[in-house]
C-alpha cells in the first residue's frame, strides 16, 4: 500500500515541536542502518495542538539490537517487547520495533513479538489517528490509514473492523472513550456499536492494564466526561459495579462534583504531579461518608477513627474488588487520606479544642483533599484555612529536645 505523504507546509509542525532526546535517538537508529520514526500519541497531539506526554519511538530495530546501541536501554516485556531508553530524571522514551500479525482474527492476542514492516505495523495499531508515523529527516507525516483526514474531520475510526479490533485487545474499548473525552472527537457509528456489543469483552483484559487507563484519565482533566461515556457504554458497572450502581442514585453525583474540581484543579498552571492516592479518593470518598452516614452514625457507640480507618478498607475493596488489585502502597495511603477527613470534619459534632497537628507522613495529602472538598463546599474553607494555619506553625517549631538519661548502676556493679 502506497502511504500519503503530508509536507510540513500542510501539517505545520516542527523538528522543535518534538522531544529532541528522541529526534536524537532517531538520527542514532538511522545511523546504524535501521529505519525510525516518531509515531503514534505524539504525533496525534501536536496535530490536535495539545502538549504530548510521551514521545514514542518506532523502528526496524528488533530490541536486542537497540540495547546494543544505547547504554541507557533496558528491555521489558513479554507479551509486548519493548526497549526503554532512560535518561536524567524520570524521563523515558519507549522504542518499538515494527510489528506484524493477524489483523482478521477475533480472538484475544496474548502475545505480540512478531516483527514486521512499518506499514504492517500500523495496520494492527487500535485507530486510525494513532497510526500516523513522523518522519524528522523530511519533516513529512507518513499515513497508511487515512489518521490524518479523520483527524481533520474529528472522526474516531478503528483500523479495521471494531469487533475484531475490540475483540482482540478490549483495552481499546476505554481508549476509545478516552479519546472522546480529552479531545471530544466523534465515535463513527460502526466503531460504537461494536463497543456497546463488545463491552462484555472487557474483563478478558489485563486489570493492570485497564487500571493504568483508568489511572491516567484521572490525571488527564478530562475524567468527569471519562466517566459519564464510561457509564453511558455501560463498562463501569462491568469493571466497578459498586460505583456504577451508586452513580445511578442522585447521591452520585458528588462523584463527579469531585471529577470536575480535580479536572479543573490540574488544568491550572504549574499544578505539580497529584499523587494517584489522592486521585483515586475522589471515586472513594462519596461513598464512604454516605456508608458512614447512613449505617454507622445512628449506632450508639461514637465514630472513633480506628473504626473509621477499617470502614474506609472495607469501602475500597468493595469498589474495586473483584477485577482489581490496587497495590498495596496506594490503598494504605488512600486509608490514611480517607480516615484523617473525620480527624479534620469529624461527623459528631466535639467541643472546639486546640487543633493537634499528626505526626504522619500523609497528612499533608489529606489537607489537599480537605482543600478539594471545600472547592466542592465552601463552607469548608474556613475548616482548611485552620488546618493549614495550625499545620504550617507546627512545622516551624523547633524539634523537641531529647532528655538524656544517664544510666543507673545497679547495686551488684562495681566501677
Amino acid at each position: 500500500m502506497e502511504p500519503k505523504k503530508i509536507s510540513k507546509d500542510v501539517h505545520g509542525l516542527t523538528l522543535g515541536s518534538f522531544d529532541q532526546d528522541a529526534i536524537a535517538v532517531i538520527h542514532k537508529l538511522r545511523s546504524a542502518g535501521f529505519s525510525a520514526y516518531l509515531v503514534g500519541g505524539c504525533v496525534r497531539d501536536l496535530l490536535l495542538k495539545h502538549s504530548p506526554k510521551d514521545f514514542d519511538i518506532s523502528t526496524s530495530a528488533k530490541p536486542e539490537e537497540i540495547k546494543q546501541l544505547f547504554r541507557n536501554c533496558i528491555l521489558i516485556g513479554r507479551r509486548f517487547r519493548l526497549a526503554h531508553l532512560r535518561f536524567a530524571g524520570r524521563k523515558i522514551l519507549e522504542v518499538s520495533t515494527f510489528r506484524s500479525g493477524d489483523n482478521e482474527a477475533d480472538t484475544l492476542i496474548t502475545r505480540d513479538n512478531l516483527w514486521g514492516s512499518e506499514e504492517e505495523d500500523v495496520l494492527r495499531r487500535d485507530f486510525t489517528i494513532n497510526g500516523l508515523l513522523f518522519d524528522s529527516e523530511t519533516e513529512t507525516i507518513i499515513d497508511y490509514v487515512n489518521g490524518y483526514e479523520d483527524l481533520q474531520n474529528n472522526r474516531l475510526t478503528t483500523i479495521g473492523q471494531p469487533f475484531i479490533r475490540f475483540k482482540q485487545d478490549p483495552v481499546r474499548m476505554i481508549r476509545c472513550l478516552k479519546f472522546q473525552a480529552r479531545f471530544g472527537i466523534t465515535i463513527d457509528e460502526e466503531t460504537k456499536q461494536a463497543l456497546i456489543e463488545c463491552r462484555k469483552e472487557i474483563v478478558k483484559s489485563s486489570q493492570a492494564r485497564i487500571l493504568e487507563e483508568l489511572l491516567r484519565m484521572l490525571e488527564s482533566g478530562s475524567s468527569k466526561e471519562f466517566f459519564h461515556l464510561m457509564t453511558q457504554f455501560g463498562l463501569l458497572e462491568i469493571l466497578l459495579p459498586s460505583l456504577g450502581h451508586f452513580l445511578e442514585h442522585p447521591q452520585g453525583e458528588e462523584v463527579y462534583d469531585f471529577l470536575e474540581e480535580m479536572d479543573s484543579l490540574l488544568k491550572e498552571p504549574h499544578i505539580p504531579e497529584v499523587p494517584r492516592a489522592l486521585l483515586l479518593c475522589s471515586l472513594v470518598f462519596p461513598l464512604l461518608n454516605q456508608h458512614l452516614l447512613t449505617h454507622i452514625q445512628h449506632q450508639e457507640r461514637s465514630l472513633h477513627l480506628g473504626r473509621v480507618q477499617k470502614e474506609a478498607s472495607c469501602i475500597i475493596d468493595q469498589l474495586f474488588k473483584p477485577f482489581f488489585i490496587l497495590p498495596k502502597k496506594i490503598k494504605v495511603v488512600m486509608i490514611s487520606i480517607l480516615t484523617t477527613q473525620y480527624r479534620l470534619t469529624p461527623l459528631e459534632k466535639k467541643a472546639s479544642s486546640k487543633l493537634r497537628i499528626p505526626q504522619t507522613p500523609d497528612f499533608s495529602l489529606a489537607l489537599d483533599f480537605l482543600n478539594l472538598r471545600a472547592r466542592i463546599e465552601p463552607a469548608l474553607k474556613i475548616v482548611w484555612q485552620q488546618w493549614f494555619t495550625a499545620a504550617e506553625e507546627f512545622a516551624q517549631q523547633p524539634p523537641l529536645r531529647q532528655k538524656t538519661f544517664r544510666r543507673r548502676r545497679r547495686p551488684y556493679e562495681t566501677s
